[in-house]
């Protein structure tokens, strides 16, 4: 049997001045970022195969500087003095733009302390483990750091990766998943699917659909044999993925994934704040949180459908966040006065709902007064 790990994945999100020691290209629009931890931060800095790390930068938006945030997942196993992090090139991102085209060694990041808590939950024994990975594009971030810790953590561990891309070209970290194989040949089983280009197997051929995934599960895959799946991509694969293995009875448990887009780009995100004017006395909502032991208080027109974040921002800018689109879980908080609704949920898992916990970036009020707490 393997063993239940509950590592502890929340911490106090802190923002440091991080440098960057280099920056390697990986595909033509994609890069690796590698910083620099000095000792004194280490304790702040070190993370589980599969946590992520906000970066920060005030960039030029139309002509105005702006602070930009985008979350990041870490691509190398833990190790001291260091971070790696995967930035691929959005089709008009900002910041992944300047992270390819600008960042270079020697520059500074601000970079918050990782979080997320798309990890491993069992732990190798001696008995065997099987573990199974379905990834697309950059979603081989965080399962590159898993794949390699898990595997190198005893030999009883099978570890098989189905990595879509559209070509051999956009395949990121290629060489490092060929060494994996090199090294784990018995136990590392690597299926690249390509979309636009054609494969010997018609299985490998083709984008994931799921007639395509119903052959995988069947054939390359023992499915009922997994004892952990983790799941990293656009949401219509993770979705599916999803959809398929809870059809063959795999406990939801047992499934772990982790959103790069909701499917929705065209939502905006938050930065500082949007600006917001309270309204005449009763048409407010009462927001209060805790953040550092600190209490703060805003009022929230009601007709403004804001966002306890947005509202909680305007007074108070180090409250943490990081996509603000429900995907990565930085601004998790929990309810512990009043009721709230939110309209997105990529992050929580269902006991954290349960215990009371929001991502604020999708809370809405629907009680007069609302208490979060970000330190809970």
């Amino acid at each position: 049997m393997a063993v239940v790990l509950a590592p502890s994945t929340k911490r106090r999100s802190a923002f440091s001045s991080l440098t960057v020691r280099e920056v390697r290209r990986l595909t033509e629009d994609a890069v690796e970022v590698t910083l620099d931890v000095p000792e004194e931060l280490q304790d702040r800095y070190d993370y589980l195969p599969g946590q992520y790390v906000a970066l920060r930068a005030t960039l030029d938006v139309d002509g105005e500087p702006k602070e930009v945030r985008r979350s990041y997942s870490i691509c190398a196993d833990p190790r001291p003095g260091e971070l790696r992090v995967a930035v691929k090139r959005d089709l008009g991102g900002i910041f992944s733009t300047w992270v390819n085209e600008s960042l270079k060694a020697g520059d500074t990041l601000e970079v918050m302390s990782p979080l997320g808590q798309f990890t491993p939950r069992t732990t190798p024994g001696q008995a065997a483990v099987s573990l199974v990975a379905v990834a697309a594009g950059s979603g081989i971030t965080p399962v590159l750091s898993i794949a390699r810790s898990m595997l190198a953590a005893g030999p009883h561990v099978r570890f098989d990766l189905i990595y879509a891309n559209r070509a051999a070209m956009d395949v990121m970290f290629l060489e490092e998943l060929a060494d994996l194989k090199d090294r784990y040949p018995s136990r590392f089983a690597l299926h690249h699917v390509l979309s636009r280009e054609q494969r010997i197997s018609p299985l490998l051929t083709g984008r994931i659909d799921a007639e395509k995934l119903e052959r995988l599960l069947g054939t390359v895959l023992a499915a009922e044999r997994v004892d952990e799946w983790f799941l990293c991509g656009p949401f219509e694969l993770v979705q599916l993925c999803r959809d398929s293995l809870a059809e063959r009875g795999v406990p939801a448990d047992r499934v772990r994934f982790e959103l790069f887009t909701t499917g929705e780009p065209t939502r905006p995100e938050g930065s500082i704040g949007r600006p917001v004017a309270p309204a005449d006395a009763g048409q407010n909502y009462s927001i209060s949180f805790n953040l550092d032991g600190l209490k703060g208080s805003v009022q929230s027109p009601t007709h403004a459908r804001e966002s306890i974040l947005n509202a909680a921002l305007r007074v108070r800018p180090d409250v943490p966040f990081a996509c603000a689109g429900g995907v990565c879980g930085t601004c998790r908080a929990k309810v512990v006065e009043g009721t709230v609704e939110m309209e997105e949920n990529y992050a929580l898992e269902p006991d954290e709902v349960a215990n009371g916990f929001v991502l604020t970036c999708q809370a809405h009020p629907t009680s007069d007064s609302v208490s979060v707490d970000y330190d809970a």
